[in-house]
């Protein structure tokens, strides 16, 4: 029923927007609020077709899934500084293995499959509607304030995308650039939706939708519906040294749980002629706000006794539409680096998508990227990554036992234009192996040795 209304709004909104210039002469008042609203105002459609697919090893489950969607957003004009956004999307699952039953000789869930669609209710392949924004905006020359339901990209904060739907936030938040070559970004963000879920959580409740892994003493974390926040502060500021050379420092604050300090520089230098070189460099350092949520080390997201540094850089060469890119990460073994999955994807020159390093210490990871585009159109990446990790009994260090593994990926996108213009596809392909000789099918399955496959298309209006 939510989805057959969602549709019929969507039918509605379309049918009001389509006016005849009877109307709009009609309404060309500027002082009216029908003026207001429809004066350069905008509507973009969204369709997305997602197949996924996990190959595992021997005797383990295999999984896939097929999903559709589509969404609407409405936009209106800029009135007196202030615009006004609404959308939302709802999502079909077309057809899929049985998500709702673990793998049976290991007892363990789907991984990623369940992220396309409702992961409180795996039995769900239909009712999938959310409202993403619903927020008002107040531009003032070049800054925006938005207060309300919307998305907003940050180092750790992020869409993390890779599913049907990326991960939404509620609150206050400020995009300022009227100071030449500077940009301050900033809010307070008391609710999240993250990908693969429906519905909008508290700050508190969001930590824990996803898997939680093992505390620092070897138990289950508890920290799930055990955390009291307020909700998280977020400053951010980059400054243009150069126009190929940029700094960035960005602060999180989780009241009541953790604090998050990234501080990052990019630059690109000419050789001469078509080629360039790339570096750069990341520091985050991370400690506990209290007790880290719990008083009771069983219940708390971050202990208290432990800190997180990771230092992360990049060296890399770029010619006209190819990029080379090597990099090397380092989270050293004073505790573990953690963020809520639920948020966002950790922004290290390593990161290859379909696994992070998050939850784990004493990690050194290393990765080799290579871009290539042909034209505007057509984009293609090939990566290797090797993730040298703490033991898997190194419970301390290693959150969801993760052991050390190999990753290789491919990635090709393509972009219609003409008649088909507004069409993207995109194919991925990563292969996952142990670099460690594990024996237990509970730390291999949807982690290492294993296939997995996407296939997507997006088509904007």
């Amino acid at each position: 029923m939510k989805t057959l209304l969602f549709i019929l709004a969507i039918a509605i909104s379309i049918s009001s927007l389509a006016q005849t210039e009877e109307n709009h002469a009609r309404d060309a008042d500027t002082t009216t609020l029908g003026y207001a609203l429809r004066k350069g105002s905008r509507v973009d459609l969204h369709l997305r077709l997602y197949y996924m697919s996990t190959n595992n090893e021997k005797e383990l489950s295999d999984y896939y899934a097929l999903a559709a969607g589509g969404g609407l957003k409405y936009e209106t004009g800029i009135y007196k500084g202030f615009q006004f956004s609404v959308g939302g999307f709802f999502v079909w699952n077309l057809t899929s293995s049985d998500l709702t039953k673990p793998d049976p000789s290991t007892g363990m869930p789907n991984r990623y499959e369940i992220g396309q669609f409702d992961i409180e209710d795996l039995s769900n392949k239909s009712d999938m509607d959310r409202l993403e924004d619903f927020n008002l905006k107040y531009h003032y020359k070049k800054s925006v304030l938005t207060w309300g339901k919307q998305g907003i990209v940050t180092p750790f904060i992020n869409p993390q995308d890779g599913r049907m739907r990326p991960t939404g936030e509620q609150g206050i938040w400020l995009d300022l650039r009227e100071i030449k070559r500077t940009r301050i970004q900033g809010g307070w963000l008391t609710r999240i939706s993250p990908r693969g879920t429906v519905k909008w959580f508290d700050i508190e409740e969001s930590i824990g939708l996803y898997p939680t892994g093992s505390n620092t003493e070897g138990g289950k974390s508890g920290y799930k519906g055990n955390l009291k926040s307020s909700g998280v502060g977020v400053l951010g500021l980059t400054y243009q040294i150069k126009p190929n050379w940029t700094v960035q420092g960005w602060e999180y604050y989780t009241d009541n749980i953790f604090n998050t300090l990234m501080l990052q520089t990019d630059a690109e230098w000419n050789f001469g002629g078509q080629i360039s070189g790339i570096a750069g460099f990341q520091y985050t350092h991370q400690n506990a706000i209290g007790n880290g949520g719990n008083e009771d080390l069983m219940k708390t997201y971050f202990d208290p006794r432990h800190k997180a540094n990771v230092f992360s850089g990049r060296l890399g060469l770029k010619q006209d539409k190819s990029k080379l890119l090597l990099n090397y990460t380092r989270i050293t073994a004073d505790g573990r680096f953690l963020f809520p999955r639920e948020w966002g994807r950790e922004p290290m020159y390593t990161f290859l998508k379909r696994e992070r390093n998050e939850g784990a210490g004493d990690v050194n990871a290393f990765s080799v990227n290579y871009f290539k585009g042909w034209g505007k159109k057509f984009k293609s990446e090939i990566s290797y990554g090797y993730y040298n990790m703490p033991g898997v009994t190194n419970i301390a260090l290693n959150k969801y036992g993760m052991p050390s593994y190999h990753q290789f990926l491919a990635d090709v996108s393509y972009e219609f234009s003409g008649f088909m213009k507004g069409l993207q596809v995109e194919a991925m392909y990563t292969y996952k192996l142990d670099a460690e000789d594990v024996q237990s099918g509970r730390l291999t399955i949807n982690k290492v040795n294993m296939h997995h496959v996407n296939f997507i298309v997006n088509y904007r209006l």
